[in-house]
């Protein structure tokens, strides 16, 4: 079982000096309470979502590099017009990683966490970017016999914001949807399970890259923002697919707009009455993202029926309830090896994590560029 008294853990600190630091901190590891269990934590993936706590705003072109090959420190500065955004959070370590997956090496008392000693389980939480965590056994999620830490390292934030999509989608009387960054891990999952349950689902790309990688997997509505009949493409797929609900993991710019706009075109196609107004069927643009942090703009030509919100994974399970989110947990399980299956293209330990050219590789938030660390590699 090896010593698991301390362990290794990543931390962010934003100083109010307007400088970001992360570095590697020994931690006691809390012993296990009746109710517990301690993992040693083998897998855990670098998401955007977890982009957002470890570099902040830093611009991580003045990332700097000092410390020790088995303690580095990394450093960068942080624009000041980006540190109002970061007041929340100055001069306070916080630790990193949402969700990852490993092996229980240690219970508590109870008989609900004695049964979970030696096993493969997910969880989320925070704090996972360290060598071993601390929960409740109720919060760890058991993985199938020969499941490894990282086939189940994945299987919280994309697969449960994907089908948190779908449902959301249902709930609020669509029939179809349209997803942004659609060539992504989370995207090509929305793919698989559209594709399953019989759902038309529009992919807006940004290249014909990412076009050829969502036909492959089955795709069937697929259009690139970066062509001049972007727009056109647009309309005649939501014609085909009645979508009028997006989830758009920009944020910035004109796209939202822009899918607003097509929505309603797609509308008139077959409306029988005109309206000063616009169609009075809603249309939804949710962004759960931000990959462009500029302003959203809308140039407001889709008629006076539509919203724009921001859909986040935690609020929308809350809204759900224990019992439906664990319904949509348990199909994450049922298909974690074929529907919900993530690909990673590095595994890195905490050491290599921090070194600058592998920060600048999944800092980009590339597609099929998906960084998995193994805080126990090498230990």
């Amino acid at each position: 079982m090896g010593d698991t008294t301390n362990g290794l853990q990543l931390r962010s600190l934003i100083r109010k000096s307007g400088e970001l630091e992360i570095s590697l901190v020994s931690v006691p590891v809390s012993e296990p309470g009746p109710d517990d269990v301690v993992v040693r934590v083998e897998a855990s993936p670098i998401n955007p979502s977890d982009l957002g706590l470890l570099v902040g705003a830093a611009d991580m072109t003045t990332a700097k590099t000092s410390g020790t090959k088995d303690a580095p420190v990394i450093t960068a500065k942080v624009p000041e017009a980006a540190m109002k955004a970061m007041a929340g959070r100055l001069d306070e370590s916080m630790p990193v990683g949402n969700e990852g997956a490993g092996v229980v090496v240690k219970t508590g008392s109870s008989d609900a966490a004695k049964a979970l000693m030696g096993k493969t389980v997910a969880m989320i939480g925070g704090a996972m970017y360290a060598q071993y965590r601390t929960l409740k056994a109720r919060d760890v999620l058991e993985l199938p016999a020969g499941t490894t830490p990282a086939e189940g390292a994945s299987c919280f934030v994309n697969p449960l914001t994907s089908l948190g999509m779908v449902e959301t989608m249902r709930r609020e009387g669509h029939k179809a949807l349209v997803h942004t960054a659609a060539a992504s891990n989370l995207g090509q999952m929305l793919n698989k399970i559209c594709l399953k349950d019989g759902i038309d689902l529009v992919n807006i790309v940004r290249s014909k890259e990412q076009a050829d990688l969502l036909r492959k997997i089955g795709a069937k509505h697929v259009v690139d923002s970066s062509v001049p009949t972007f727009m056109d493409d647009l309309t005649n797929a939501l014609v085909e697919t009645g979508a009028t609900i997006a989830f758009d993991a920009i944020g910035g710019g004109k796209l939202a707009g822009q899918i607003l706009t097509c929505m309603e075109a797609a509308i008139n196609k077959t409306a029988k009455v005109y309206s000063r107004y616009g169609s009075s069927v809603h249309k939804q643009v949710y962004i759960y993202g931000g990959l462009d942090m500029r302003p959203t703009e809308l140039n407001r030509s889709f008629g006076m029926t539509w919203g724009v919100g921001g859909w986040l994974l935690f609020p929308f399970l809350q809204k759900i309830g224990p019992a439906e989110g664990a319904r949509l947990r348990a199909r994450v399980v049922a298909e974690l090896k074929t529907t919900f299956a993530s690909h990673y293209t590095q595994v890195v330990s905490l050491q290599e994590a921090l070194q600058l050219s592998h920060i600048a590789a999944y800092n980009k938030r590339a597609t099929g560029e998906k960084y998995l660390i193994n805080p126990n590699k090498g230990a």
